[in-house]
């Protein structure tokens, strides 16, 4: 079937473009291949316009958290859209953001007990902080602005929060624009240091918050932002327990907010609401959310705070920090649907079931393949790491570029995933396996086959160079 409309010869604005040049330009070099047209969803599943079918292995780059075609969400959509699609909050009171707010809130436990609602992941992120800001100058610590965050880290494309995120390709590009903050090392579980343990590096990675707080001197550091558990630049890691504590009680001691990133990491994948809920007691100040919240039906992302930090804001002349899309009603009705569907459904336990099913599954198939060297995460966000040898840990070479070859071969088995290299490769090359919530044992099961698939296929082109 031949995909190329005519819109695509003609853009105007864009000038003429090359027979068949994908839309998606900017987001690849010229000359790369056409990706697979979009039809349709229905569950767990992707049809495109040839009538393949392709398995979501990833909710997208880990969103969709209820698959396609949820019944209550787009009547929560319809319904929204024909009372006020769009209400700006410097005008209008919305009743769709205050049942949200009282919803997520409520989720998220106390000590989160107000939010604020932007429209993704990057956005809120840049909130966070500019939350924190706001709130230091309030309460007469103007001299805090530094945010201290990990090496590797992703926390947004934006330029704000293209200074936490500790990536040396992203800072090749942007670094003459950005301003620096301090990094500090992830407690990473998979490749760690010589003559250290898992728990011992942990140790050494909280040891080196404390610091580096001293060094820089903490009447200066206003943050700490961290995900509680990995996704984009480390991959589904799980941090030790001893480090969660270890990095609230030094927080604590010096006065620095801790802030959790949970914007792939939230909204039940992991088995919990919060994957910091896996550690009692160490609980962030600020928590961002996004992705998951809205499962892909709206772009959605929220700050959660404390009444504590966020009435200093409002008594000392408020927030100052607003987009188009802050707290749009039609995306706040949209994720209060999605998130009524994860609590009613019960699909929290549904992520802690599957996902101790895919990962033993997946644990097997690293017994099968000698290019899968770490399966890690918890509930259904987890991550394979692929290596050269199982033994070594050595990194695929980079000229392979793995994850564009692993989409490719995944792509003929019919599953959609979604792979990753962080920083030049210097962290590894993994893909992250986190279907829907509302993914079922039979289809676990199907997953498991398509990736084993896949993974003797990409021995067999390893083999062939």
């Amino acid at each position: 079937m031949d995909h190329t409309t005519a819109l695509e010869h003609d853009r105007p604005g864009l000038g003429t473009k090359p027979f068949g040049e994908p839309v998606q330009v900017f987001l690849a070099p010229r000359g790369t291949p056409r990706l697979p047209r979009i039809s349709h969803g229905e569950g767990i599943y992707f049809w495109d316009t040839d009538g393949n079918r392709y398995i979501d292995v990833s909710s997208g780059p880990v969103a969709n958290n209820l698959g396609s075609g949820n019944p209550r969400v787009l009547e929560a959509m319809r319904t929204q859209a024909e009372r006020a699609a769009f209400a700006f909050p410097g005008q209008f009171e919305s009743e769709a953001n205050e049942a949200l707010s009282d919803l997520l809130t409520g989720l998220a436990g106390t000590g989160l007990e107000r939010a604020f609602f932007v429209s993704g992941g990057s956005e809120a992120v840049e909130s966070s902080i500019k939350l924190a800001r706001q709130y230091a100058l309030a309460t007469n610590q103007s001299g805090r602005w530094k945010v201290i965050s990990r090496t590797p880290s992703y926390h947004g494309g934006t330029l704000g929060a293209l200074t936490l995120t500790s990536d040396r390709q992203m800072h090749d590009v942007f670094g003459p624009m950005l301003r620096d903050m301090p990094k500090v090392p992830a407690p990473l579980t998979y490749r760690i240091p010589d003559n250290h343990t898992i728990e011992s590096y942990a140790r050494h990675c909280a040891a080196a918050l404390e610091e580096r707080i001293v060094k820089e001197g903490p009447e200066t550091v206003l943050a700490f932002i961290m995900e509680p558990i990995g996704g984009l630049a480390t991959g589904a890691m799980v941090p030790e327990p001893i480090y969660v504590s270890e990095v609230r009680r030094i927080c604590d001691k010096y006065g620095v907010l801790l802030i959790h990133d949970e914007v792939m990491s939230g909204a039940g994948r992991t088995g919990a609401f919060l994957a910091s809920d896996h550690w009692p007691g160490a609980r962030a100040d600020i928590v961002v959310l996004a992705k998951g919240i809205a499962a892909g039906y709206t772009p959605m992302g929220a700050v959660l705070a404390s009444d504590r930090i966020v009435s200093a804001v409002a008594d000392a002349g408020g927030f100052m920090n607003g987009f188009t899309y802050f707290s749009n009603p039609l995306s706040c009705a949209v994720c209060h649907a999605v998130l009524t569907e994860v609590v009613e459904r019960d699909l929290i336990a549904n992520a802690t079931a599957r996902g101790a099913e895919l990962s033993a599954s997946l644990e097997a198939l690293k017994g099968q393949s000698r290019i899968l060297g770490d399966v890690r995460g918890r509930g259904l966000h987890l991550a394979m790491e692929l290596v050269a040898d199982q033994e070594t840990k050595a990194r695929l070479p980079l000229d392979l570029n793995a994850p564009a070859l692993f989409q490719k071969l995944a792509r003929a088995n019919g599953l959609a995933v979604y792979c990753r290299r962080t920083s030049y490769g210097d962290f590894g090359d993994w893909l992250m396996i986190a279907p829907p919530l509302i993914v079922t044992s039979a289809q676990v099961e199907e997953i498991v086959v398509g990736l084993a698939a896949t993974l003797r296929d990409f021995e067999i082109q390893m083999d062939a160079l």
